[in-house]
């Protein structure tokens, strides 16, 4: 009994029997959510992919951020700025500068 019905479920009887149509109608239904959760399996993995390369960027950016900000902070320094600049003939002054003071004419 056993091996019979294992014979008719391997050539497919089920499939052109009496209720062949509900048996379809389940096939297809299993196809199609098994279609559906594929798809969405290969989404989520597409979505698990991006968000590691944008981490990546995120720390190449960040990096790039901090070399950028210790070069300007170098080139803010007075040693840099006042080598630059006598590399162009200006030199720092030796007199002290002195304060102006404007008296207001009061009427």
């Amino acid at each position: 009994m056993m091996r019979k019905n294992l014979v008719d479920l391997l050539r497919g009887k089920f499939l052109v029997s009496g209720d062949a149509p509900k048996n379809w109608m389940f096939i297809i239904f299993i196809s199609i959510l098994a279609t559906v959760m594929i798809a969405s399996s290969h989404s989520a993995d597409r979505k698990v992919h991006q968000l590691a390369a944008l981490n990546e960027e995120i720390k190449e950016l960040k990096n790039e951020f901090v070399d950028m900000r210790s070069d300007v902070q170098r080139l803010k320094l007075e040693s840099t700025i006042g080598a630059t600049v006598e590399a162009k003939g200006l030199y720092p002054s030796e007199v002290p500068p002195r304060k102006i003071k404007v008296k207001s004419a009061k009427k």
